[in-house]
């Protein structure tokens, strides 16, 4: 199969999961921290991390990388999404909510994902 059409069918999984888990931590947990982003960045970030460490042993076959790691992953996590919201946050002047909202996600992706690779190593 095209390893286009890979990245495809696992985008096809992982898109409507972020949607889902986005709106259900929002109307769940509607505290004004973009709580249903950060959730699916963040378990993007892990898997990941588990799918590159494990690709790179060898472990995974290109073709799965391709399906889970820039075609799941790719669509679960959402930099557009993230830029939107810390926009909106600091045009409305939630200046502490965005600062906090930048450091954690991009902190918490960077250490989730040496975290993800950690696991696979094991």
């Amino acid at each position: 199969m095209a390893d286009w059409l890979l990245v495809v069918a696992g985008a096809l999984v992982g898109a409507p999961i972020r949607y889902l888990l986005g709106a259900e931590a929002n109307h769940r947990l509607s505290s004004g921290f973009p709580l249903g982003t950060f959730a699916a960045n963040s378990a993007a970030a892990l898997l990941l991390g588990y799918v590159v460490r494990t690709g790179m042993g060898a472990h995974l076959t290109p073709e799965r990388t391709y399906l889970l790691g820039a075609g799941f992953c790719g669509a679960l996590s959402t930099w557009s999404t993230f830029s939107y919201e810390l926009l909106t946050l600091t045009s409305k002047r939630r200046l502490v909510t965005a600062a906090a909202y930048l450091l954690l996600t991009v902190g918490t992706g960077v250490g989730l994902s040496f975290a993800g690779a950690a696991a696979a190593a094991f």
